[in-house]
């Protein structure tokens, strides 16, 4: 290695976080708080990940606020029950800051290959700003990272202008446009109302209906946020309460019956917003509820009626600038909006990790994302992933992140002082794990035969844990030295 393509700031650290997301941030703030060096990396020109990067109009969380923030960091000050994107990100660069994270973080660097180096145990990380060095490794990339947009035939020949969610163009305006929108997951929930009243024309192309339940969202008070702000144990109890809630729904979805009221509730929101019986028959989802992800609007129905808009199926092909859906349906449009979400089953970083074999860690998943309670990966010492495969409830990521971390915490300092000392999770620990998440998951709503993006392209349920958040936050809380090797 020579010289000239190491980093200015090249000296061998004890960690580098690579991603200022809310899971690298709390990451960060662990480290810091133990006296564990560190250093963050971030390749934009701000912290917040996702909530920096989708900008649509009526972007806002799914999950409470008091329950989306970090537990030893609550934000009394949030507007409404379900806050809005700039809220969000206003909160992830304020906590980067109060948190005495600022000197720690490197922003506009791009991690583009991690390697293990096998000799002195620690990993080079190839970036934008020169070569890094450090003996652990904290992956925060995030899950809904990478958009995805389809190659739909004949989309080279669309005049118009086209852009997906996540990188919204706030420099078209869509006042009396044609506005053709593909995809009705949880981003375009939120748009489609947003924009429906500006636009002449706006189609709907989905190919599967969501269940979509009310959201039950209000303004918070000033009243209230100064109760929050002076009584801390008020928050933190409506945040005890809205745990025990989520956990009981994420529990409820292993019963038919539990499913079935849920679903009832989902057709009485489509019933409140839509009287014509031949658009209900086209919104009124065809799988269990729970195999996709659930959905939450007071408005996506109300909209879905307007006379301005129509529902199309699956957009099949594009012809200059008319649009054919794969039931024959066509329209015009001057503008096309990708709803179409994020790469999940399959986490782009992937292709970037070499580990012990000199293999990408992609080539070692094959389509079918793996890892020892969603942190640890074979063929990668000292290396964790956070929000890995098979972490996904129906709960705050928040719950994930904190239990996470604790995992981490704990692996490094039991490595000790020494330089070259490592930590990996035997093949038999990795196996067995995986296997049982696999079993378990067989009996869930997420495997129930829908299609999502809960499973890959093996088939496989790469995404999704079978159990309880609170069973999640014991076995994170613990380390079993029989499950691992040390180097």
């Amino acid at each position: 290695m020579s010289t000239s393509s190491l980093s200015p700031d090249s000296r061998t650290r004890t960690v580098i976080v690579v991603g200022a997301g809310f899971a690298g941030v709390g990451a960060a703030i662990a480290l810091r708080k133990a006296g564990i060096d560190f250093l963050m990396l971030e390749k934009a020109s701000e912290p917040a990940g996702v909530w920096r990067d989708n900008t649509y109009p009526d972007c806002a969380c799914d999950i409470p606020s008091s329950f989306y923030s970090y537990s030893f960091a609550p934000n009394p000050r949030w507007s409404r029950m379900f806050a809005r994107q700039v809220e969000i990100k206003n909160y992830c660069c304020s906590t980067v800051t109060s948190f005495g994270l600022s000197p720690h973080l490197r922003l506009n660097c791009e991690m583009q290959k991690a390697s293990w180096i096998e000799a002195e145990k620690l990993w080079q990380l190839d970036t934008s700003l020169g070569l890094l060095r450090a003996r652990f490794v904290v992956m925060a990339c995030g899950p809904m990272h990478v958009p995805v947009t389809p190659g739909i035939p004949g989309l080279e020949s669309f005049a118009g202008t086209h852009f997906h969610s996540s990188r919204w163009r706030h420099d078209v305006d869509l006042t009396g446009k044609r506005v053709a929108v593909v995809g009705s997951g949880a981003s375009a929930i939120q748009f489609v109302p947003a924009i429906a009243s500006q636009v002449t024309q706006l189609t709907l192309f989905q190919r599967t209906a969501p269940w979509v339940l009310a959201k039950m969202d209000f303004h918070i008070s000033e009243k209230w946020q100064t109760r929050f702000a002076r009584f801390p144990w008020l928050q933190n109890l409506l945040r005890r309460a809205l745990y025990l809630q989520f956990e009981l729904l994420n529990y409820s979805l292993k019963f038919p019956r539990a499913i079935a009221r849920l679903q009832a509730a989902g057709l009485k929101n489509i019933a409140r917003g839509i009287k014509d019986p031949v658009l209900r028959q086209k919104v009124t989802p065809n799988f269990s509820l729970g195999c996709k992800r659930i959905l939450q609007s007071n408005n996506w129905y109300k909209t879905l009626a307007q006379p301005q808009v129509q529902v199309f199926s699956g957009i099949a092909r594009i012809e200059g600038t008319s649009l054919l859906s794969t039931s024959g349906e066509r329209c015009e449009a001057d503008v096309i909006i990708w709803g179409t979400g994020f790469e999940v089953a399959e986490p782009p970083v992937a292709q970037a990790i070499f580990g012990q074999s000199g293999q990408a860690l992609s080539a070692h998943w094959k389509g079918s994302a793996s890892a020892y309670l969603g942190t640890m990966l074979q063929d990668c010492p000292n290396l964790f992933m956070m929000c890995g495969p098979n972490l996904y409830a129906f709960s705050s990521a928040f719950v994930m992140i904190e239990a996470q971390v604790k995992f981490i915490l704990a692996a490094i300092r039991s490595t000790g002082a020494k330089p070259q000392a490592s930590i990996t999770v035997a093949p038999s620990a990795h196996q067995g794990y995986n296997q049982a998440v696999q079993v378990a998951l067989k009996k869930t709503v997420w495997n129930s035969g829908c299609s999502s993006y809960f499973i890959d392209r093996n088939g496989n349920n790469s995404t999704n844990w079978p159990w309880t958040t609170w069973y999640m936050r014991w076995r994170l809380a613990r380390l079993r030295p029989g499950d691992f090797t040390s180097g």
